[in-house]
């Protein structure tokens, strides 16, 4: 019976962190991520380096992506596999895809994590406004970036 008063503080402890990590939608330093197909990550990565990687109270990472095509050919196994890592990251607020034979395949996958999509030719352009988008809002980072980007 004596444990059970140290149990109902512990347990009250644990209900008090849990509702104080969920009100402002974004802790305070956290990470996200921003999946990058090779053609554009450099560009997106000096972006990153010159904007200083955050934005409002987040970090912002960009993961480059395997390459996928060869020539006019895609390896459609390679670009799934790229889409399902993003899916599979809860940190993901972004895929960006350059133009070629690959840029489709994985939209469908990507889009129906809640993940924005872009096809782009300027990796920079669009780092810019998902840091942006970041950087304005107090809802959810993937729902901020999903707005920007496709809105």
């Amino acid at each position: 019976m004596r444990r059970m008063p140290a149990t109902l503080v512990a347990l009250a402890a644990c209900g008090t962190l849990v509702l104080g990590c969920g009100e402002g939608g974004v802790s305070e330093g956290a990470t996200v991520s921003v999946y990058v197909a090779p053609p554009l990550c450099a560009e997106a990565e000096r972006e990153l380096k010159k904007k200083g990687a955050e934005a409002g109270e987040v970090e912002v990472r960009a993961i480059c992506l395997p390459a996928v095509e060869t020539g006019d050919r895609a390896d459609l196994a390679a670009t799934g596999a790229n889409a399902r890592r993003a899916t599979e990251d809860s940190t993901s607020v972004a895929f960006l895809e350059a133009p070629g034979p690959a840029a489709r395949f994985s939209q469908s996958v990507v889009e129906a994590a809640g993940i924005a999509w872009v096809e782009t030719d300027s990796g920079a352009g669009v780092m810019r406004q998902v840091l942006s988008a970041l950087g304005e809002t107090d809802s959810s980072p993937r729902d901020a970036v999903r707005d920007a980007l496709e809105g």
